[in-house]
């Protein structure tokens, strides 16, 4: 007869004892921290959120390691900005064989076109065109008023699970605020037999992380408020559709976060209220703010393209250097992920000057700095150009 040790004993005591408490909380990953931190606030006691990408680390130049895909394969959920964003993550999810529900939070929110060529940043260069953001055309399907009714979301979970397709989680949660009857979560991985087979992310195809190629969509959606609510309601249906017993929780916890929000982007846009909208050029070392841009009347020119691995060739900086004395512009930052060398280069040909003040882009800061959370994010940026623009 085995004898069982006192330490022993006390392991798997510790152990059973904890196994409820672990087992009513979703074990979520997230691809990077800007994610991670909104999933943490919907989620709230009932979400244990890893990042695979921390803090003031690069999205775009990470490269998965074996933890990560351990993290994955135990995730309950796992959280992906799409637009072609991750270049790792769809082999990292297939490499898992992760049985989470797989959730591309970006679904549904106005998406600025690129076009297929990021070295013509001109794209971007000048975000004037503000029609199509009026703020009445931002498909959020919520209108505002937060109740979230995504009747016509498709989330189909996309991954189209046919032998793991989570039938135990049919949205069979009549919530008034959160109308799942349409919600077909289709989370666009087509994943056959037992979820991650085929891995055809229309948001990823193709991305192999050799050169981050993000495709004719610019992914930096979260830098609009009014995309973030849309993340925000994705996420909520993402951990509805896998822990419905907690539904009303997230839902009650993602209709609160919206609704700060919408008040923080009244906050900001009082901000630049007093600058006029020929004065609001900023420049910034990679084209990161496109959807900033656009949300607050804003020209926001960089001489590196979309994804920090592009090269910004002696023709880009040129013609920023031709832009910057064209156009008057008054500020110029490095974002946390972004190269000070271009813009210290063309400052040094321009009157202007590279900002001590770090704009957080593609992540947040760690916890002692000025962007830990997605709010503190989009209050620091905002704030900074405001200032800079104001000559404060």
């Amino acid at each position: 007869m085995k004898r069982t040790t006192p330490v022993l004993s006390a392991l798997l005591l510790s152990t059973a004892l904890a196994t409820p408490a672990m087992a009513d909380e979703l074990s979520v990953v997230s691809s990077f921290s800007i994610i991670a931190d909104m999933a943490r606030v919907v989620g709230g006691e009932h979400v244990t959120v890893t990042s695979l990408v921390g803090a003031n680390e690069d999205a775009h130049v990470y490269e998965p390691v074996p933890t990560d895909v351990v993290s994955v394969a135990e995730a309950d959920v796992v959280l992906v900005n799409g637009l072609g964003f991750e270049g790792f993550m769809d082999r990292l999810i297939e490499a898992s064989e992760t049985e989470a529900t797989v959730a591309t939070v970006s679904n549904g929110i106005s998406v600025i076109e690129t076009g297929d060529d990021h070295d013509d940043h001109d794209d971007h260069g000048d975000h004037d065109d503000h029609d199509d953001h009026a703020h009445d055309e931002h498909d959020h399907d919520h209108d505002h008023d937060h109740d979230h009714a995504h009747d016509d979301h498709d989330h189909d979970d996309e991954h189209a699970h046919d032998d793991h397709a989570h039938d135990d989680h049919d949205h069979d949660h009549d919530h008034d605020d959160h109308a799942h009857d349409d919600h077909d979560h289709g989370d666009e991985h087509a994943h056959d037999d037992h979820g991650h087979d085929e891995h055809e992310h229309d948001d990823h195809a193709g991305h192999d992380h050799d050169g981050h190629d993000h495709g004719p969509e610019d992914p930096h959606a979260w830098q609009s408020l009014d995309a973030a609510q849309v993340y925000v309601a994705n996420i909520a249906d993402a951990f509805c559709d896998t822990a419905p017993d907690h539904c009303e929780a997230f839902e009650t916890n993602a209709r609160v976060y919206a609704a700060e929000l919408e008040a923080l982007e009244g906050e900001l846009a009082a901000l630049l209220a007093p600058i006029a909208e020929e004065d609001r050029i900023v420049i910034t070392s990679h084209d990161a703010l496109a959807y900033m841009a656009r949300d607050f009347d804003m020209t926001i020119l960089a001489p590196q393209g979309i994804s920090t691995e592009s090269e910004a060739s002696a023709a880009d900086v040129a013609r920023i250097i031709d832009l910057i004395n064209d156009t008057g512009a008054r500020a110029m930052f490095v974002d946390v992920v972004g190269d000070s060398r271009l813009l210290e280069q063309i400052a040094s040909e321009t009157s202007l000057t590279v900002s001590d003040t770090v704009l957080y882009t593609d992540a947040l800061s760690d916890g002692d700095g000025p962007a830990a959370t997605y709010v503190d994010m989009m209050r620091h940026n905002v704030t900074a150009i405001a200032q800079a623009l104001q000559g404060s």
